[in-house]
């Protein structure tokens, strides 16, 4: 009898834990999918490969890693990429290489992960937040627009709010900006993991790849599930407050409520009453949002050429064109 796969196996013996695990699993084997035939927008040409600039910036005695792709000294706003748990810069390539087209891009391995490897306990998306505004503040940049996925969308929000004069727009993709706006049932699953659900796994794989402690993982899945079950929420005046604009990003069967995702794209200025009754636009919005069909949370990270044609021109802060002959 052919032995089963450990995460095969999980998913027959523990649904609900594979389920979980479904949703924290390495983007580099769902981004080689095919992109699907509905995307709305031509999606933008990708970047040659290049060699990326990378190095380490030392924030309270953490050696955070970062790479670079394009110039810095160039005019155009950097665009940080925070990628999500279990995952790395360098796993969010099928965004990177869309988007260093028209601007640089600068990617971080987040505490415990990547090549940042183990830094200690638990951490926070507050510490995140303001690892990442160091790494830009070695780089010497003053200002970035910044995209998240999953957990770097959570941190891009904690940047937004600590640091709004380092943050231009933000890109939240599946990130919530409080611990409820996550489905009950995947926090529950997270809560579960175990080291061992992960052996074999592209998750456990890429950690030993990247790391510099190599045999850390178990203390990731732990800090995971900590940040996971640990409640936070920016609160309601946190969030208008934020100047930059914001642009929400989700599938419809997504690891993060619709619920949450719409009243974060109100808090955010959507919903405009003025535009809908106006029934066009004359200038960019402050916010925007795109729910994906038949999208799940991994899903979305399949989804890139589809997201880039959405949000370069929301970065670039291009108005919604009006169709040809309508008036």
């Amino acid at each position: 009898m052919t032995a089963l796969p450990p995460l095969q196996i999980l998913r027959r013996r523990h649904p609900g834990i594979a389920a979980a695990l479904a949703l924290l699993a390495s983007a580099a084997v769902v981004a080689a999918q095919p992109q699907p035939a509905y995307a709305q927008q031509p999606a933008p040409a990708a970047a040659p490969a290049s060699a990326a600039k990378t190095g380490h910036a030392t924030v309270n005695g953490v050696r955070i890693a970062y790479a670079v792709h394009g110039d810095l000294a160039s005019k155009q706003t950097p665009l940080l990429v925070l990628h999500g748990a279990f995952m790395s810069g360098e796993a969010m390539a099928p965004f990177v290489n869309l988007f260093a087209v028209s601007r640089p891009v600068i990617t971080i391995d987040a505490r415990g992960h990547g090549r940042t490897g183990k830094v200690g306990g638990a951490f926070n998306y507050e510490q995140m937040a303001d690892d990442a505004v160091a790494v830009l503040a070695s780089l010497r940049v003053e200002r970035a627009d910044v995209l998240g996925y999953s957990m770097g969308g959570s941190t891009a929000i904690a940047m937004a709010v600590r640091h709004p004069e380092r943050v231009g727009k933000q890109v939240v993709i599946s990130g919530a900006a409080s611990l409820d706006g996550w489905v009950p049932e995947v926090l529950e699953g997270i809560a579960k993991m175990t080291p061992e659900m992960f052996a074999g796994t592209p998750m456990e794989t890429e950690y030993k790849r990247l790391s510099p402690t190599p045999d850390a993982f178990p203390d990731l899945v732990a800090a995971i599930k900590h940040i996971d079950g640990t409640p936070f929420a920016y609160s309601d005046a946190q969030l208008r407050a934020i100047p930059g604009k914001t642009m929400v990003v989700l599938g419809d069967a997504d690891g993060m409520t619709l619920e949450h995702a719409i009243k974060l794209f109100k808090l955010r200025g959507g919903g405009d009453i003025a535009t809908a009754t106006q029934g066009f636009m004359t200038a960019a919005p402050k916010a925007r949002l795109s729910v994906l069909p038949a999208t799940s949370h991994i899903g979305v990270m399949a989804e890139a050429a589809t997201i880039a044609a959405q949000v370069i021109p929301f970065l670039d802060d291009a108005t919604p064109p009006m169709p040809a002959g309508f008036f």
